[in-house]
């Protein structure tokens, strides 16, 4: 049985920034989307986008505000 993933292997890295801002090119996977658009285990509101230059929103913490307000950080 593979051993489960800790939550900062289940977030792909972006590629790299400019001016600050996240980018990346690469062709996005459903894995990388899912990761990026509906992750509990990711606290950030605002994900890297999973293609492209910029942000993306983390929806589970929209769908479920209590448990943002209420879960401790790692």
């Amino acid at each position: 049985m593979p051993d489960e993933p800790v939550p900062s292997e289940k977030v792909p890295p972006e590629q790299g920034r400019y001016l600050k801002v996240p980018y990346d090119w690469r062709a996005p996977t459903d894995e990388k989307v899912a990761a990026r658009w509906w992750n509990p285990d990711d606290r950030r509101l605002f994900t890297p986008k999973a293609f492209g230059w910029g942000y993306d929103l983390n929806f589970y913490w929209l769908a479920h505000p209590v448990r943002f307000l209420t879960r401790r950080p790692s």
